[in-house]
């Protein structure tokens, strides 16, 4: 599949909505509004399109946006599960089909009103039937709280601490105060806020959790040849994959051999075998951050730094532009906006065409992941 994908599809369009707490559109128009603009970006009728891609998550179905926006005839249509861990996926089904034929125009989207909308962690009764029969009774009720345990594990094996769940939140908040499209702009973060800030599932503050955000995203991905005559700079798929361990049981993964070892190390493996490059040829990456000990076990997933290395790999602004690994450029999931991890993509490519808002000098190589902790996906991108 590696040989197949490389190089030969790429992201034409780009296309988002505004980011708020509370946004008065529904989640379809939300949506419409995204992959519009893409096209647009891309300057690509909407009657071209014949495949499409979004999250089981996804409220509003491939059937309802055709219609809406006017698509053609479509020939491929996927959705991928497990809430942030499909954000790339979504893209490594359109290269897929679109690489072997199946379509000529595919529209990843994702749109989302958890700003506005209902909390579902609220009934336990709801989550029984899945893994949380076994965790959320006795008391795991949020993501928060089992990324929280896991959390506690990993400081106690590795001695992270605080302070350096404290380098991924700054680093992307300095991001978010850089961009007037995020929901923290102008809201600088201090190490005192942060110390400070209210539990939300110890050892989580505040800041260390992500955005309750309403928005839409959407891409449009064609062949490698065609993109060259859009209107914008082609991002290349180089690279997809995703992962699911063996022994994996959604985030509270406590009894495995190794907890500590997630999707992000099955992914990785396939990412790499299907790349021309390495972690060391990335030279900015937008890793999924929900929660800030997922940067590190993200980290020591995808190679950047050897196993219980994660967390000293953020001392010294190793994250900011010009550390060592440029980090959530548009300021994440923590600080930017959160939905479901599909601002990574969309970053990733601005950095690549040279437009954001954070620009790493010269960046011709992105790393962008989905969620760690549940079934995964990534992609590496290139100019």
């Amino acid at each position: 599949m590696g040989a197949t994908l490389k190089d030969a599809t790429a992201i034409a369009g780009i296309g988002q909505t505004p980011f708020a707490k509370h946004l008065p559109a529904s989640e379809k128009a939300l949506a419409c509004r995204a992959i519009v603009a893409a096209l647009d970006d891309a300057g690509i009728a909407a009657s071209e399109v014949d495949a499409f891609a979004s999250y089981t998550m996804e409220e509003t179905d491939e059937v309802e946006i055709a219609k809406a926006i006017g698509a053609g005839d479509v020939t491929h249509f996927s959705k991928v599960g497990y809430g942030g861990g499909g954000s790339c996926a979504t893209v490594a089904h359109l290269a897929a089909a679109i690489a072997t034929g199946q379509a000529s125009v595919g529209v990843a989207w994702r749109s989302r009103k958890r700003g506005s909308g209902p909390r579902p962690w609220k009934n336990t009764q709801v989550q029984l039937p899945t893994p949380g029969q076994w965790t959320r009774p006795f008391g795991l009720l949020r993501p928060a709280d089992e990324i929280g345990m896991l959390a506690r594990r990993y400081m106690h094996e590795y001695g992270a601490t605080r302070d350096h769940l404290f380098n991924v939140a700054l680093a992307c908040r300095n991001r978010a105060n850089q961009n007037p499209a995020a929901m923290m702009y102008e809201r600088p973060l201090t190490r005192e806020m942060y110390m400070t800030a209210r539990w939300i599932s110890e050892p989580l503050c505040l800041f260390d959790n992500c955005l309750e955000t309403d928005g839409a995203l959407a891409c449009v991905v064609v062949r490698a040849e065609r993109a060259r005559d859009c209107r914008q700079r082609p991002v290349y798929v180089h690279s997809a994959a995703q992962g699911l361990p063996a022994q994996h049981h959604g985030m509270v993964n406590y009894w495995n051999d190794d907890p500590l070892t997630g999707p992000a190390w099955t992914a990785a493996r396939r990412l790499w075998k299907g790349a021309d490059l390495g972690p060391q040829d990335v030279d900015v990456a937008q890793i999924y951050d929900a929660f800030t000990p997922l940067i590190p076990l993200s980290l020591e997933g995808y190679g950047f730094c050897g196993r219980g290395e994660g967390a000293a790999f953020t001392e010294g602004g190793a994250l900011e532009i010009g550390g060592r690994l440029p980090l959530n450029t548009g300021g994440g999931g923590l600080s930017e906006a959160y939905v479901h991890g599909f601002n990574l993509i969309t970053e990733g490519v601005k950095q690549l065409r040279g437009t954001s808002t954070a620009q790493v000098p010269d960046a011709a190589t992105c790393l962008v992941t989905a969620g760690e902790g549940v079934p995964t996906s990534a992609l590496l991108l290139r100019s």
